[in-house]
């Protein structure tokens, strides 16, 4: 079991230490759940009681933190965050790591070119014509289709899939069940109403550093590209349709939907359930709010909320006119009242 004491703890994360420095730590846990031997963390205020009632051996928290309880020790970090993520990396179980090499039960191409130091696990397929860059893991039943080209350090989980001619750069991971490549949703309609298949014929990049979660789809172009930006991270179940443009840094929730030919900028952050019409561009440093629907262009570096979306001040106001809307209707009934009543008068 791996251990350190909050002094040793403190020394690798920069932070300050108040309390006992021989407080043995033996892994990381919330604060509600915490017990002895386990480090917790608080960032937010509203956490710093919980903090100073919980059972944890140990609590991260900000240098502004107060908390009235002298007990559990603490250690003050510039960046609390940071800190108790540096910290869960050193607690966390050793990565599984397979075998290098190919499975005799995978099925790769004489054609194909597998860098040094590859992993390909059982029933993995790599087609002919696709490389592998050295160091990735292709674990069973995924797919590399022809041609594909996959960077350094990849990793694809199990019924991962990227399909022909599509092309991944270093440290890409997918998870399980991700599609990469698929054909994007087009159809042409006759006058009967009858709709023929588009050829899709372009490819998905995807930079390096991208994540693509559990069951998400990055569909290919009609032609050209759908790029994803280096470092974007795209959660489980988001739709990514074709010839999308996704800056870099960005990231999306589950389950966002992108529609065809949408432009993200830069650090881009669409949340839980937002919907995007297709054509339109949103800017560096937008934030797309819960269950926002977009259905135009958005400049960046500001919050938007609402369907159809709209500036956070906005929403806010609109909110507050519709929660006066019940005290407006009994004004209008009492002036109705006393119009009915001056009318009566008028007609005495």
């Amino acid at each position: 079991m791996f251990t350190l004491t909050t002094g040793e703890l403190a020394a690798k994360l920069g932070a300050e230490l108040e309390g006992a420095a021989d407080v043995v730590l033996t892994g990381v846990a919330d604060l509600r759940s915490a017990g002895p031997g386990q480090l917790a963390f608080a960032t937010a205020p509203h956490f710093w009681p919980v903090a100073a009632a919980s059972a944890a051996a140990a609590v991260i928290v900000p240098k502004n933190a107060k908390l009235d309880s002298p007990r559990p020790a603490r250690l003050r970090a510039a960046d609390a965050d940071a800190a108790f993520t540096a910290a869960c990396a050193l607690f966390a179980p050793p990565p599984v790591v397979p075998p290098r090499g190919v499975h005799p039960q995978a099925c790769v191409s004489p054609e194909a070119k597998l860098g040094a130091d590859v992993s390909v696990g059982a029933f993995a397929v790599v087609e002919a014509g696709a490389e592998v860059g050295a160091g990735s893991t292709l674990y069973p039943q995924t797919y590399v289709g022809h041609e594909a080209k996959l960077g350094r350090d990849c990793l694809l989980y199990p019924f991962a899939s990227v399909r022909e001619r599509c092309v991944l750069g270093d440290r890409v991971i997918l998870q399980n069940g991700a599609v990469i490549g698929a054909d994007g949703f087009g159809y042409a309609v006759d006058a009967q109403g009858v709709r023929t298949k588009i050829p899709q014929v372009g490819i998905v990049v995807l930079e390096d550093d991208v994540e693509i979660g559990a069951n998400a789809t990055v569909d290919r172009a009609r032609f050209g590209e759908t790029r994803l930006g280096k470092g974007t991270k795209v959660d489980n179940l988001v739709m990514i349709a074709h010839n999308c443009v996704i800056g870099a840094h960005s990231v999306l929730c589950s389950p966002v939907g992108l529609a065809g030919t949408t432009t993200l900028g830069k650090h881009v952050i669409c949340a839980g359930q937002a919907g995007l019409a297709g054509h339109l561009t949103v800017g560096d440093h937008a934030v797309v709010g819960a269950q926002a629907g977009v259905s135009k262009d958005l400049p960046g570096g500001q919050m938007y909320l609402g369907a159809p979306a709209v500036p956070r001040l906005e929403f806010g106001k609109s909110l507050a006119h519709v929660a006066g809307l019940p005290k407006l209707k009994e004004q209008l009934k009492a002036l109705e009242a006393r119009l009915a009543a001056v009318e009566r008068g008028a007609g005495a």
